[in-house]
Formats: C-alpha cells, structure tokens, sequence
C-alpha cells in the first residue's frame, strides 16, 4: 500500500509533467520571451528591453521548437511578413542565434542604398529630420561598450554631460515611410557610412530583406552572411515570430542582493509599448 507521503510525491511529479508539457507547448505555438542586448535597433528598442514575440504570426517551422527539434517539415500554415515589422528570427548562416530586425524588402522587392537614402524597387524612401533621440547612459549601454571596446554613445561626439554629472546620447533622428504607409523611426549617425551606399538586391523568392533602425550599428542583410555578424537575405523559414509589445525594461543597475534596486533600474514608462 502506497503512503500518503508516496502518493503526494507521484502527483507532484505528475504535475510538473503536465507544466512542462503545456510550457513547451504555449513557447513553440503561442508566445516566446526575447531581449535586447545591443542597440541595433535604437531608437524603438534599447538595451534591457524585453518583449513578447507571437509565434503565430509567420507560421512555424523547426525553429518555432525549443532546441530545433526537427518535428515540423518545412514551414506550416505559413504567412508572410509586411514591410515594416519587426521580427525576431535565427540568424543565417548557422540558424543558432536570435535576432530582430526589422522588414524593408519582400519577394521580388529591389532593395538599395544610396547615399544613406533607402530606395524600393527604384524609388527613394521619403526620410524626415525629427528631433533627436535623447536617452541617458545606462548601466546596460556601459557594460555593453565595455565588451565590444566602443563607446556607451556610439563616439564621444554624441555623448554630454549633465550637471549632476551623469551623461545622455544625443543622436540624429529621422522619420521613414515605407510604400505601405509604415512609419517608423531611425537613427542616422555616420556621413557616408559604410552601409549608405550598396549594390542593388533582388529579394528571393522565400526570403525577406532585413535592416536595423539603427543604420550605423547593424550588422544585417545589407552585407552577406557571416556567424555572429551580418545575416546576409534570410529565409522566411527562419523566421520565429512578430515582436508583438514590451513587458519588462531595466537599465541594468539593479543588484541581485539588493531587492530595492530591481524596482529603480526598471524603466516602467516602456512598459506596455506595442509594435
């Protein structure tokens, strides 16, 4: 005769199953958590920002499953991106590491820059001068610096000093539209950066052109695939889901062992932020 103390263990473990089952089930078909840790998406994402990514926006394929597991053939119920969202996806050439872009060029799309001006299918991207992007130094933006040897403010030039000796990056901004209508903003540091002028790209059938708000700090697809820097054109199949709204931001001062500082890092007012 089992114990009672037997018995309550084996429905414990019974419930942990289930929770581990239903877990992987709502992150491979419903929802996955992602953060930011670089600023290539600046001025919409900022280091410390955690979102929620829709798995189902694109449809799902083997990187819609934890670990890749090849349990899904191909891409199923598949959907296409529009220009203009942000996506998170495993980034080419070796599918292992997430990363969110943003979509510029769709099958069949001519996708060029010239001269810092983005031009679709042979027609030039209306950009706008807008105020400037201001946002203090961070915790997270220093750390960050710290382990690509940079600055926090991308180059001193950017970078000022308040009297009650902190710092802030200023940083010229401007406004895009897409053909689509899609608003959205940028940042655009470097004169004659070395992705302001490229070849002109025919998006494949199957693939999305990707870029990152921040023209001068992105390693994307206007450069070929290499691991851990540029992704080249990505396959749709990549794809893992839509950035759909923001729930956490910390500007990365909070110590695990003191409790206080997890509520004066956090950056409430992004809280809540939709895309």
């Amino acid at each position: 005769m089992q114990s009672k103390n037997g018995s309550e263990w084996v429905d414990f473990g019974k419930f942990l199953i289930k929770l581990i089952i239903f877990m992987a089930l709502l992150r491979t078909f419903f929802f996955a958590p992602f953060n930011i840790p670089s600023e290539s998406m600046q001025p919409r994402l900022l280091i410390g920002d955690y979102l929620v990514v829709s798995k189902w926006s694109y449809g799902y394929s083997k990187n819609s499953v934890p670990f890749q597991l090849p349990i899904i053939p191909g891409r199923i119920f598949a959907s296409d991106p529009k220009a203009g969202d942000v996506v998170v996806f495993k980034a080419p050439p070796t599918a292992r590491d997430d990363y969110i872009k943003r979509v510029i060029g769709l099958p069949g799309d001519q996708i060029q820059m010239i001269g810092g001006i983005l031009h679709i299918n042979g027609t030039a991207v209306p950009k706008k001068k807008i105020a400037d992007l201001v946002i203090p130094v961070t915790q997270n933006m220093i750390d960050a610096s710290i382990e690509t040897d940079s600055f926090p403010c991308f180059s001193p030039q950017y970078e000022e000093k308040l009297e009650n000796g902190q710092s802030q990056c200023r940083y010229p901004q401007f406004e895009e539209t897409l053909p689509n209508g899609r608003k959205y903003k940028i940042l655009d540091v470097v004169a004659d950066g070395r992705g302001d002028d490229s070849q002109a790209f025919i998006v494949p059938e199957g693939h999305v052109f990707l870029m990152g708000d921040n023209r001068d700090r992105s390693e994307d697809s206007r450069w070929p695939a290499v691991e851990g820097g540029a992704i080249g054109i990505v396959p749709m199949e990549n794809l893992v889901g839509k950035a759909w709204f923001s729930v956490f931001s910390t500007d990365g001062s909070a110590s695990w062992i003191m409790p206080w500082t997890w509520f004066s890092a956090t950056r409430a007012e992004r809280i809540g932020e939709g895309f």
